[in-house]
């Protein structure tokens, strides 16, 4: 499992997608949610601006990253 250590207590899975270049723009978010899928602590998620929160865990492509919100970041 991969760290993806946040620099905000919230971030959206489009925000997190473009970070860890699954899309160039937040534009491809709609198109790559319908492609593939993404799973959010277990649940599908297509939801572009659905909320992420420290310790949330996120699958995509068969990588799995959980979320850690660094203060000093």
């Amino acid at each position: 499992m991969n760290q993806f250590i946040m620099n905000n207590e919230i971030m959206t899975l489009t925000q997190f997608l473009k970070v860890n270049d699954y899309i160039n723009s937040g534009g491809e978010a709609k198109y790559f949610l319908k492609e593939y899928v993404v799973l959010v602590n277990g649940i599908v998620c297509d939801q572009r601006g659905k909320k992420l929160y420290p310790k949330d865990i996120v699958i995509v492509n068969n990588d799995e990253y959980i979320l850690i919100y660094d203060q000093e970041s």
